[in-house]
């Protein structure tokens, strides 16, 4: 007797007398689920060899070793359609993997970089004293998941003059819009949270800064001599700041002189600086938004990196020496 009950279960798990398995055989060995392959069947994912008189399935042993690839591969987190290009010979498989895998990849990177942001807001709310946590939880949910820049670029593209070369206003913001964190502190957060907030307003003479005094005469040609100026000579005093130095006359407030004189169309004098020092020092101010990034750029512990507003207050304050002076 239990002999014969080991050659029948032998028999029920091997192929018939025709070679085919069944449904069922087929799902015991890929040690998985009649209506996981029932599904993958419907999907076309898994084609039968034939079906029998009673019109059940019938499967040849090379939908074993599709199956089990199947099953891999979503247990990669790979679609549907996805792993129909892998498992179709006719798709090149290498090439199809390999692209599937990458773009896997990219989207887990940015699940996992929400998450981080998301753990960050809610320890910032957590950690915050209590009759802070309303505004912070009004600022933390304006943010997209996950976080995106876009609301920064936009009030850079509508500030800079609007005749601005293309590839000038590209440099520019690069320059101005900083690039986010992967894994935030909280206080990076509430950073870019504010900086968010601070673009969203209207920017009107009465509520806010508007265009600098350069902007209203800038055409196509003195917009790009001037942010190329400009950031010469921001790069320039950002490294005297780097240094710890003071804000004294040099090249990098020569170079910055020197732009605002190419785009006005005037000499470098004594009597053209004081009048630029009035002029700047008039100009509205987007101080608020440069505190903010340098806080959101800014690693805990680290010293804070210059940015475009502070290599701007250095080089106004170096104009300021050397006005005092003469």
């Amino acid at each position: 007797m239990p002999e014969s009950v080991s050659v029948s279960v032998s028999v029920s798990v091997s192929a018939s007398s025709d070679g085919l398995w069944s449904i069922g055989e087929l799902a015991a060995r890929a040690n998985t689920t009649v209506k996981t392959v029932r599904f993958y069947s419907d999907k076309g994912l898994l084609p039968e060899r034939t079906r029998s008189t009673g019109g059940h399935r019938r499967y040849g042993g090379e939908a074993l070793d599709r199956l089990r690839l199947i099953r891999s591969l979503r247990g990669l987190g790979l679609p549907v359609p996805e792993v129909r290009r892998i498992v179709d010979e006719r798709a090149g498989a290498q090439g199809a993997l390999e692209d599937a895998v990458a773009g896997q990849l990219r989207t887990l990177g940015s699940r996992l970089t929400a998450l981080r942001w998301q753990e960050a807001a809610l320890r910032l709310v957590q950690e915050c004293p209590p009759d802070e946590r309303a505004d912070r939880l009004r600022l933390v949910g304006a943010l997209d998941t996950p976080p995106s820049t876009a609301p920064l670029a936009r009030f850079w593209r509508a500030w800079l003059p609007p005749r601005m070369p293309a590839a000038s206003r590209t440099a520019f913001l690069e320059a101005a819009v900083p690039v986010l964190p992967e894994s935030p502190s909280p206080a990076q957060v509430l950073a870019f949270a504010r900086l968010c907030a601070l673009v969203s307003r209207p920017c009107t003479p009465d509520t806010g800064p508007t265009q600098p005094a350069a902007h209203h005469t800038a055409g196509a040609r003195e917009s790009a001599v001037l942010y190329a100026g400009l950031a010469e000579s921001y790069d320039l005093a950002a490294h005297r700041i780097r240094a710890g130095d003071a804000p004294v006359p040099g090249e990098a407030l020569d170079c910055f002189v020197t732009t605002y004189a190419s785009v006005a169309h005037h000499r470098d004098t004594l009597a053209f600086r004081r009048g630029l020092a009035r002029q700047l020092s008039a100009d509205p101010r987007l101080d608020p938004y440069w505190d903010q990034v340098a806080r959101l750029t800014t690693a805990e512990g680290a010293r804070p990196e210059p940015t475009p507003g502070t290599a701007h207050d250095w080089l106004l304050a170096a104009l300021d020496t050397q006005l005092a002076s003469a």
